[in-house]
């Protein structure tokens, strides 16, 4: 009887050592074909972040701003050369990084002490939205940034109970100014936010355990949460800003630190605390692949516009992949 065999998985395209503790955050910047090579930036458990350049496979510059806490979120401001850095230490760091500079210009004091990760939305020129978690174990709070104006605290009905918001996603139809927050709860659920109108829309309860990573795809209004458990969970947006779950993805082993779509929408990719990263079909959740290199959990992924995956792990090394780039 013939036997049909897949190929094995890629190796790394190459691996970034010398963090010298576990990264905990990835986001690329750059890195269309006008801007060739993109750069990586990690954040790791030592407090530190470090910029590599994929050119070099060196780091370029090592940023010190968490007091030895570790930092958790990273983000370029859009269409900017400042960077946000969320750490342990309840801070929020703004990093002018224009010019070969590395200076902290300004920083938000956050009062939760729990996991969740901030996001960010452009809302007009040298106008951010950032979103992290509020002084309430449930609630978060919405700030108009720079000026740190509060927009709104976002806390659930007495009676929901969802528990701490795990990770969280600020995004915005192209077709209307509106902002929305998508949010990951500690209780398995997610609700989608109206910022404006402070009142949730719509939740669905995607997981019997907290939601570690969420990401969402706005073109297609369909999004994708991984859990401490096993299942993966996507779920849909319809016109009346109701949540659906479309389906749940049984996965080998429990436990996802990270989830992210790539930005051409093709391909999603996980990491996992059984030390691999799994990477699936967007359209149809087809599992294409699991790429087992590290030697402990996975804690985030991240894509390159160019389409290259950055993952980073306990064991202190980022993996950096090319995969199925002609889809």
């Amino acid at each position: 009887m013939a036997v049909s065999l897949l190929p094995p998985p890629p190796d790394p395209q190459f691996v970034l050592r010398g963090t010298q503790s576990a990264v905990n955050a990835l986001h690329f910047s750059g890195g269309t074909q006008a801007q060739g090579c993109p750069l990586l930036f990690s954040g790791s458990q030592n407090g530190l972040i470090h910029i590599w350049s994929l050119q070099t496979r060196r780091a370029v510059a090592t940023l010190d701003g968490h007091g030895g806490q570790s930092v958790t979120w990273l983000q370029m401001l859009p269409q900017s050369p400042q960077l946000l850095s969320q750490g342990r230490d309840l801070r929020l760091c703004l990093w002018d990084l224009a010019e070969g500079r590395n200076a902290v210009v300004d920083s938000v004091c956050l009062e939760s002490v729990g996991f969740c990760r901030s996001s960010v939305l452009g809302v007009g020129q040298a106008r951010w939205m950032l979103a992290v978690p509020g002084k309430g174990i449930d609630e978060v709070q919405i700030l108009e940034m720079p000026s740190k104006t509060s927009v709104c605290t976002l806390k659930p009905e007495a009676d929901a109970k969802p528990g701490m918001p795990m990770c969280l996603g600020l995004w915005q139809a192209e077709s209307s100014p509106r902002p929305f927050l998508l949010a990951g709860y500690e209780n398995g659920s997610v609700a989608l936010w109206d910022v404006w109108e402070r009142k949730v829309c719509s939740h669905v309860s995607c997981h019997e355990e907290p939601v570690m990573g969420l990401d969402f795809d706005s073109q297609k209004a369909r999004g994708v949460s991984g859990s401490a458990g096993k299942a993966l969970a996507v779920w849909s947006l319809d016109g009346q800003q109701a949540l659906q779950v479309c389906s749940t993805h049984q996965l080998t082993n429990p436990g996802i630190s990270d989830v992210t779509i790539r930005p051409d929408h093709k391909i999603l990719a996980t990491a996992g605390w059984d030390h691999r990263i799994r990477v699936f079909h967007w359209r149809t959740m087809k599992p294409l692949a699991v790429l087992a290199f590290h030697s402990a959990s996975v804690h985030c992924v991240a894509f390159a516009t160019n389409g290259l995956l950055a993952a980073g792990s306990k064991d202190q090394r980022i993996s950096v992949w090319s995969l199925y780039q002609r889809m």
